[in-house]
């Protein structure tokens, strides 16, 4: 599994978001980039995260962040979550979890002794530049946009 740190070059990705469009991370140069991981739509946890990154959506941008998420659902399913939920950014489905891979955000999880593959909830804070700044791995799902805030500022 790919273990990706602060400092490293973020990998290059391509996908298809909820409304069809393809998005590079190459379109995000100039801005920073909240890039967060999540294992299916609909489910308390991502919805808490994607409500949260929604709330405080106008705040990030003013902060010059842009906010993409990424699950291995499918288009369609993020279409219906998207608009639920009125979400303002991006989800990126990666039925072929290559986006996953790349990040280090598949592999093997553990629930009541048994193990399998999933995704790992992860964040990625990327400069302007493309270069990793920050990575949340335990990621406070209802307050993740304080959680990103407060990290950065130290």
């Amino acid at each position: 599994m790919v273990k990706l740190k602060t400092g490293d070059r973020a990998p290059d990705f391509s996908g298809t978001d909820q409304n069809g469009n393809t998005v590079h991370l190459g379109d995000y140069r100039g801005n920073r980039l909240v890039l967060y991981f999540y294992p299916k739509d609909h489910t308390p946890g991502c919805t808490a995260e994607a409500c949260n990154l929604r709330d405080n959506y106008e705040d990030l941008m003013n902060r010059g962040f842009r906010i993409i998420g990424v699950s291995p659902d499918s288009t369609a399913s993020h279409q219906k979550f998207s608009t639920k939920h009125r979400l303002p950014f991006p989800l990126v489905s990666d039925t072929g979890k290559s986006i996953m891979k790349a990040y280090g955000a598949w592999g093997e999880k553990s629930m009541f002794g048994k193990k399998y593959m999933g995704v790992l909830r992860k964040t990625f804070i990327i400069s302007e530049d493309g270069i990793i700044e920050q990575i949340f791995d335990k990621v406070n799902t209802r307050d993740h946009t304080r959680q990103i805030l407060e990290t950065l500022e130290k």
